[in-house]
């Protein structure tokens, strides 16, 4: 059982009072999951955003390695995740190569 409980039908979420932006997580993700966004009143100007949330696959990379305790990932018995795609990982480079920012923004 985890500490945290996931919302509803959520794969991953973000306590938004805790994340700094540092995009981290969003660099981790393997399936493209997370962007950011712009956000003026946030500490380094953007907020991450969980863009694809049915695209996540359950590895745990962004809630392991936040340095807030900001992002969390449900638990495998809370949640069926998605398996690796050959599109999730093609988002994944696509968002890296746009500097972490979410797709089309």
């Amino acid at each position: 059982m985890s500490l945290v409980t996931a919302p509803s039908n959520t794969p991953v979420w973000v306590n938004v009072s805790r994340c700094k932006a540092c995009d981290i997580c969003v660099s981790m993700c393997p399936a493209g999951v997370l962007g950011m966004i712009p956000a003026p009143n946030s500490t380094l100007g953007s907020m991450i955003e969980v863009v694809v949330p049915e695209a996540c696959i359950g590895c745990k990379d962004c809630e392991l390695h936040c340095p807030d305790f900001a992002i969390f990932v449900a638990d495998r018995t809370e949640f069926k995740f998605a398996k690796l795609s050959d599109g999730a990982k093609e988002r994944s480079q696509a968002v890296k190569q746009n500097k972490f920012r979410k797709l089309g923004a």
